[in-house]
């Protein structure tokens, strides 16, 4: 027996609570991410769906019923408002064009503006039944609006010409969000069905539908181009992450109730998602298959929906206040002048 092995013997022999410590993994450190802005809106209409952040025009989009609030970032003063909208849902910039893209629910139509001036350029219609995520893909150059009505299809949209291409059937029941792997592939979750819809987005065919393991109910999406990963955030307290080449489920983390939004932060590979409870959870990629909570960071509620800055990784997500419950039962009442958004990053260190 060599020296190093007796002393590991001797060690484990008088200790063993020692060696059982020394071959458990550490749990990981949480990664510090706090609410570090509030940004008030008000209003008294108050619908509200989807945000996105524009980080190389370092503004932010927020859906509010019949309009979009654009906040100046990282400062959240208003900067204007794109108007004209009925039941909007979904936002999306396309800095190649200048331009930026909403879903109007209740008129079937996509809204084309200015980036600069927010002024309405277009109106592109009809799409599909009830149009509600719209994502740019920049490896086939359009933008797709996911219909989440009966119809179950997607409308494609040349942002040269802003003119529909086509529209996509995916046979789907209920689509929710949207994603591309940068490589020619796109997936659209479904609510109802609890699959993955898998389509080319160069031939704009359908090639598939992916089961998700345990997962009902997905909403939110965000994909990881780099490791080639889906993470889907499902109604039953489930972020489910994929294989974005094989549809295989590699792991399946628990999260916080309601959640209908996901992102991902390329930088420290962490996936988010933000829940209808107030919370907003941190999963971190430890290893390609390995993936653990390492946070679950108290937002607001009603925060079920959320927007990365993806050069400053800070996270925004909407936020209201209810009333009580009307006394025969329903939906609490949303309370006026409570819309607003808050802002989410790590605290940067102290300095001594």
């Amino acid at each position: 027996m060599s020296v190093t092995r007796a002393v590991a013997v001797i060690l484990t022999l008088a200790s063993p609570s020692l060696a059982l410590a020394a071959a458990a993994p550490a749990a990981p450190a949480e990664p510090g991410y706090a609410v570090s802005g509030h940004y008030t809106i008000g209003g008294t209409d108050m619908g509200y769906d989807y945000l996105r952040a524009d980080a190389a025009g370092h503004r932010l989009y927020v859906a509010h019923s019949t309009r979009v609030e654009v906040l100046d970032l990282p400062s959240g003063t208003k900067r204007g408002e794109i108007t004209g909208i009925r039941g909007v849902h979904g936002i999306e910039v396309v800095p190649e064009v200048n331009k930026g893209y909403t879903t109007d629910g209740q008129d079937r139509t996509i809204t084309v503006f200015d980036r600069d001036t927010l002024a309405v350029i277009k109106k592109i219609q009809p799409t599909g039944v009830k149009p509600d995520a719209i994502l740019y893909d920049s490896f086939s150059k359009r933008v797709y609006a996911v219909n989440g009505g009966s119809t179950g299809d997607l409308t494609v949209v040349d942002p040269k010409t802003d003119t529909i291409v086509a529209t996509l059937a995916l046979g789907g029941a209920k689509l929710e969000n949207i994603g591309f792997d940068g490589r020619g592939h796109g997936f659209v979750n479904d609510e109802e069905k609890s699959i993955v819809h898998v389509f080319d987005t160069q031939t704009l065919k359908k090639t598939g539908e992916w089961k998700m393991g345990s997962c009902q109910e997905p909403t939110g999406m965000a994909v990881d181009t780099e490791h080639h990963r889906i993470y889907s955030v499902c109604g039953n307290n489930v972020m489910a992450v994929l294989d974005s080449d094989s549809g295989h489920v590699v792991a399946e983390v628990t999260i916080g109730s309601g959640p209908d939004g996901a992102a991902f932060d390329p930088r420290t590979h962490r996936a988010f998602a933000s829940n209808s409870d107030g919370t907003l959870d941190v999963v971190q990629e430890e290893a390609p298959n390995r993936y653990v909570r390492v946070q679950s960071v108290k937002t607001g509620t009603g925060a079920r929906t959320i927007a990365i800055d993806e050069q400053t990784g800070v996270l925004y997500v909407p936020t209201v206040s209810f009333g009580p419950a009307p006394a025969g039962g329903g939906r609490k009442p949303v309370l006026p002048d409570t819309f607003g958004v808050l802002a989410v990053s790590v605290a940067a260190p102290t300095s001594h």
